[in-house]
């Protein structure tokens, strides 16, 4: 009897070992090191649960420009957005999205109304949105676990072969926060390795005063050098139709037109012209919209030129 209850304990010792997920002993992930550019916050939004590592930011880098993810409408060329193709029309009132740059930095929520949470909330939510890549995630899943690559990249990056489209999410999102733009000719101005130009220079005077062009209160400047405060705000585009829309960054704004969350400007010329003389009242507009009764900020046609003069030092290629 007492044989019998051993082999009955050492059969339950072996089932339940069975069951227990097998630990890969050769999984040594390698930190990523996410750099710290000057004048940015020193606060990011990397999760716990999600740690950048050099083997997750590479298996998200193949991800998203896998031939139907992320890469179909986030153009490096375009700072990671789609650029000139224009909106999504059938949506009606919103522009196309957001850069996808220095957004590890991002901890106000996603979307031009922040309307998604996470990084890798956005991932979820870009595959199963119809008008985005409009994809089943358990086949997306099932096609990558039949691949002859993808399980072994997963298995470096998270110490598992399972693929999952929660995986999925962690890889992308790791790969999007490793998209870090500060080597501007403004941010080396900052360094104090370059000059800028008078105008540009005159520019950025505008940019950060009240009196000048106004901008820095939604969009930063020198102290905050993401230039975005990642808040919403009415800015008077319309006086009946009314709503609150992210400042987007300003970083490589000279690469993502059209502008605004619905794209109504498709040059840079045409923004500055609306902030300095096109502005509307409402009810509803931002407190920060000091000069709406004058209808905009006034500027002269030198100020026009010297505050985009300023806005294109922003690109880093």
């Amino acid at each position: 009897m007492m044989k019998a209850k051993t082999v009955v304990v050492l059969l339950l010792g072996l089932l339940l070992a069975g069951c227990r997920p097998t630990h890969d002993e050769s999984y040594q992930p390698t930190p990523y090191e996410l750099p710290q550019p000057l004048f940015f916050p020193s606060t990011n939004n990397i999760p716990d649960d999600n740690p950048m590592t050099e083997e997750g930011v590479a298996l998200g880098e193949q991800l998203f420009f896998e031939k139907r993810s992320c890469a179909m409408c986030h153009h490096k060329e375009h700072s990671f957005e789609m650029g000139p193709e224009g909106t999504l029309d059938n949506l009606g009132t919103s522009h196309t999205m957001l850069p996808l740059i220095n957004l590890a930095w991002n901890t106000t929520g996603l979307g031009w109304e922040s309307q998604v949470a996470t990084l890798e909330d956005m991932v979820y939510a870009a595959y199963t949105d119809p008008l985005e890549i409009n994809a089943d995630t358990s086949e997306v899943v099932r096609q990558l676990q039949q691949s002859d690559t993808y399980p072994e990249l997963f298995r470096k990056a998270f110490g598992t072969d399972k693929i999952t489209f929660i995986l999925v999410e962690k890889a992308i999102a790791q790969y999007v926060r490793s998209l870090v733009f500060a080597n501007s000719k403004f941010d080396r101005y900052l360094r104090g390795e370059e000059q800028l130009e008078q105008d540009e220079l005159n520019g950025y005077m505008l940019f950060i005063t009240e009196n000048g062009a106004d901008c820095f209160h939604c969009h930063g400047g020198g102290a905050n050098a993401l230039f975005t405060t990642h808040l919403r705000y009415n800015n008077g585009l319309d006086a009946a139709i009314q709503g609150e829309f992210k400042a987007p960054t300003l970083r490589n704004i000279a690469l993502t037109a059209p502008y605004m969350h619905d794209g109504r400007f498709t040059t840079l010329d045409e923004v500055i012209d609306f902030y300095s003389e096109g502005v509307q009242y409402s009810e509803h507009i931002s407190p920060l919209m000091h000069h709406v009764m004058q209808g905009g900020v006034q500027l002269t046609p030198q100020e026009k030129q010297q505050l985009k003069a300023f806005l294109n030092t922003l690109t880093d290629e």
